[in-house]
């Protein structure tokens, strides 16, 4: 009778395990994307072999770090109303996608050394799609450009996005005026 019991209860302290350190890893990796996976096992409470019987690598660490950053800021983000007039839905989405992409800026410079290439882009394919949609819409109202591929414009936007989280950590842009100069930013280029 204790076997069968024991097996879920393992299970659940496994979770509650990978939880901890995927927690850890997203909190020192947002603040030092060099953090060692030794750093983030003792975030965690955990020794160093058991981050590595839950994660083969560093980078399956970092990716799983970077994961649980995008599904938090997608459930922000995807709270925002879109609706009405596109600049107004941009203006929105912008001061929220300011704030996730903030917080997460050295975990995006850990996951960009050490993920294949393309592998940061593909899990923000739900981010991308929102803005591809979002830019698509005010293009059918009029008032965002059509004389560039939605594609470009999408990267643009995540270039400055990026860019400014970048100068914020540099100290070249204070934080306080990092949302209105990336929502000026992207607007300029949304409206030629």
């Amino acid at each position: 009778m204790t076997a069968p019991s024991a097996r879920p209860r393992r299970r659940a302290d496994a979770e509650r395990s990978i939880a901890r350190i995927v927690s850890a890893a997203r909190t020192l990796l947002s603040a030092d994307p060099s953090a060692t996976t030794d750093d983030i096992a003792r975030a965690a409470g955990v020794g160093r072999m058991t981050v590595y019987g839950h994660f083969r690598t560093r980078a399956d660490l970092v990716e799983a770090a970077l994961r649980d950053a995008i599904r938090a800021g997608d459930e922000t983000l995807a709270a925002v109303d879109l609706a009405g007039d596109a600049r107004g839905a941009v203006t929105r989405l912008l001061a929220s996608s300011w704030e996730v992409v903030a917080e997460s800026a050295a975990l995006l410079t850990a996951a960009a050394e050490v993920l294949p290439a393309g592998r940061v882009h593909e899990l923000h394919a739900e981010p991308v799609r929102r803005m591809t949609e979002l830019i698509s819409s005010g293009r059918d109202q009029g008032v965002f450009r059509a004389d560039l591929p939605v594609g470009w414009l999408v990267s643009v936007v995540q270039y400055i996005l990026h860019g400014a989280a970048e100068e914020v950590r540099a100290g070249r842009l204070a934080s306080e005026e990092a949302a209105d100069t990336v929502t000026k930013s992207v607007l300029s280029v949304l409206t030629g």
